[in-house]
């Protein structure tokens, strides 16, 4: 087995998993969030700008909020993350990141309708931040993912903005924001205020909003809403696909490498390198696994007892799901399913059920009616 060679210990696992339909009939979906009111509603954002409600099963969907006219979709434009305030059924606020008809990353905020608590008003947009993408080269690696830490504040993952046959530096470098996890106070101040304890904050020449930086193009990330850990799925070049699991502190100013290194190897391939102080990816698979990784959830549901703290990730190419969980002490994942779908997205209800969201137009839920998994060695 080779799901992931930076350990010899895998996961051997006797696993059924189901991916249970949920909805259909989506345009370019790319993400399903809940809104954390505990009302159930699942929300699937659509990539040329649509929000879908879906208040349970078997229901029709409802239009939440349309910003169709604001976005440039699709490739890797359109709208492309959706997340709504910790305390949204008191302030109403949700936050939204696509690309507008500039080409730049938006960063906007919006509020619940005053008619109705099923939609959202379109005039309320507020513009929190642009983030200029560049124009010299095709329109590629914009992330993102939107997604508020336990601590309150709002994460913004950003790609590095290059082409995907030509590697910048811009990841490294801290006078913008692309290649970077962005982390901002939306409570705070207007638009936002940088957190005081932002690692670059007051440093010359560096944005104060970046939380870590050598990121290639950080599609999606989460943070474990047991352990407050972070896990991203950074996309990479030519060779490795990328996980990074680090706990909140470690990841205070982390530089995950990109694009000194992809994965834990020398870019350009047979570069001379150091990992000196980058922090290394906890899990890696090579191209002929997949191309493009999509980072998920740790599983905190109560559905599915035996799949508690598993992380689960996916690849957009092959369609494959890997499961990871500690063995020995160390992260250790194996491919779990064969799923045929174009895996743009994981999300995660206010129960920690899992769903997995097929860019080609459905949703399913993510169960295992029997689990049982065993460590062996290889």
């Amino acid at each position: 087995m080779n799901a992931v060679r930076i350990t010899a210990v895998l996961l051997a696992v006797a696993l059924t998993i189901l991916l249970k339909p949920v909805a259909g009939g989506f345009d370019r979906p790319v993400q399903i969030v809940s809104a954390h009111d505990h009302s159930g509603a699942l929300f699937i954002a659509e990539q040329r700008g649509r929000i879908r409600l879906l208040r349970q099963r078997g229901e029709g969907l409802r239009l939440f909020l349309d910003i169709s006219d604001r976005v440039s979709c699709c490739d890797n434009g359109g709208l492309l993350s959706l997340v709504f305030h910790p305390d949204f059924g008191t302030n109403g606020y949700l936050f939204l990141l696509y690309v507008d008809h500039n080409g730049d990353t938006v960063v906007a905020r919006y509020q619940r309708s005053a008619a109705s608590a099923e939609t959202a008003d379109p005039s309320t947009a507020k513009i929190l931040l642009v983030v200029p993408q560049p124009k010299d080269n095709v329109p590629n690696h914009h992330g993102g993912t939107l997604a508020f830490g336990s601590d309150g504040y709002l994460y913004v993952s950003i790609g590095d903005g290059g082409a995907f046959i030509q590697a910048t530096n811009r990841a490294q470098e801290l006078h913008h924001l692309l290649g970077k996890l962005l982390r901002i106070d939306v409570d705070a101040a207007d638009p936002y205020k940088i957190p005081p304890d932002n690692p670059f904050d007051g440093v010359p020449g560096a944005r104060g909003e970046i939380w870590s930086l050598g990121l290639r193009n950080p599609w999606r990330f989460s943070f474990d809403r047991v352990t407050g850990e972070l896990l991203i799925g950074d996309v990479g070049q030519d060779s490795w696909e990328e996980v990074d699991l680090v706990t909140h502190a470690q990841s205070r100013g982390a530089n995950f490498g990109w694009p000194r290194m992809e994965g834990n190897h020398c870019f350009p391939p047979g570069a001379a390198c150091s990992p000196t102080g980058l922090t290394s990816p906890t899990l890696e698979y090579p191209r002929d696994l997949g191309c493009s990784v999509t980072g998920g959830y740790r599983y905190r549901g109560a559905k599915s007892p035996s799949l508690y703290g598993t992380y689960f990730f996916g690849d957009w190419c092959s369609g494959r799901i890997w499961a990871a969980d500690e063995v020995d002490g160390r992260l250790s994942s194996s491919v779990v399913v064969e799923s045929g779908l174009a895996i743009v997205s994981f999300g995660e209800d206010d129960a920690g059920e899992l769903y997995v969201v097929d860019y080609r137009g459905a949703v399913f839920e993510l169960t295992a009616p029997a689990f049982k998994k065993r460590s062996v060695r290889h």
